[in-house]
């Protein structure tokens, strides 16, 4: 039931654990973003033990918004507070999604559609100066931008709305860099190395190049490097299952 509230609302960005959509649709919509549009810089963002830092006091509030049905939202609540399975032992507390590998992704997103999702959308028709594009799976992010300056004050403004709702971004993870078709001639003119790569659900981008020199955006990985990247985010659900 809570998939077909949440359904309709959720934005065209956000593809994990979503009915008729999967990770290659999330690839495929990057790939599209990077090699039509003017993207020259990307955020690539990963959100620290997401799964585990969920508010389930902001979660309800959320909920509440859309659910009238104060039954539907004790049932939510008494989910919350079954526990977390970790190594064996069970701690009951106010952060994480609760046990259930079923509704525990769809909480997920529910979370990340208020908290960044609807905030993002925002930030970029009111402060973006340049083109911007946003791809979501899970809590794997990646943010492209036309403009460095819009780049790095959305870094800062999404770490401060994150901040807000228990949330925080990986320090390691987290990078800002320089990629797209524009990249490697603006980093040259400057004296610098070829662009950096990224990685989004087990495949590296490469800034590459065709045999006549023109741009050619080129994602590599084997199979099981994208199995193992999914395996992960299961697995992070599975521990929180009794």
């Amino acid at each position: 039931m809570l998939n077909a509230i949440y359904e309709g609302d959720f934005c065209g960005f956000s593809y994990g654990f979503r009915p008729g959509r999967g990770p290659h649709d999330a690839l495929d919509a990057l790939c599209v973003a990077i090699d039509q549009r003017r993207m020259s810089w990307i955020i690539d963002a990963d959100i620290q033990n997401f799964f585990g830092a969920v508010s389930q006091e902001w979660l309800v509030r959320f909920l509440e918004h859309r659910i009238g049905d104060k039954r539907i939202i004790r049932l939510i609540r008494k989910w919350l507070k079954a526990g977390i399975l970790e190594d064996g032992i069970v701690t009951v507390g106010d952060r994480g999604t609760g046990q259930g590998s079923v509704i525990s992704p769809l909480l997920g997103n529910i979370y990340l559609h208020y908290v960044l999702d609807l905030w993002a959308k925002r930030w970029q028709q009111r402060e973006a100066t340049g083109d911007m594009i946003t791809v979501r799976y899970a809590d794997d992010l990646i943010v492209g931008f036309e403009r460095e300056g819009d780049a790095r004050r959305f870094l800062a403004a999404m770490r401060a709305r994150l901040e807000e709702f228990m949330l925080s971004l990986h320090p390691d993870k987290t990078r800002l860099i320089e990629f797209g078709r524009f990249a490697a001639v603006n980093r040259q003119q400057r004296g610098l190395g070829k662009p950096e790569t990224f990685a989004f659900l087990g495949f590296t981008f490469i800034c590459g190049k065709t045999r006549k020199g023109h741009f050619q955006l080129q994602r590599k990985t084997r199979g099981d490097r994208m199995r193992a990247k999914l395996k992960d985010i299961k697995a992070d659900l599975r521990r929180r299952m009794h």
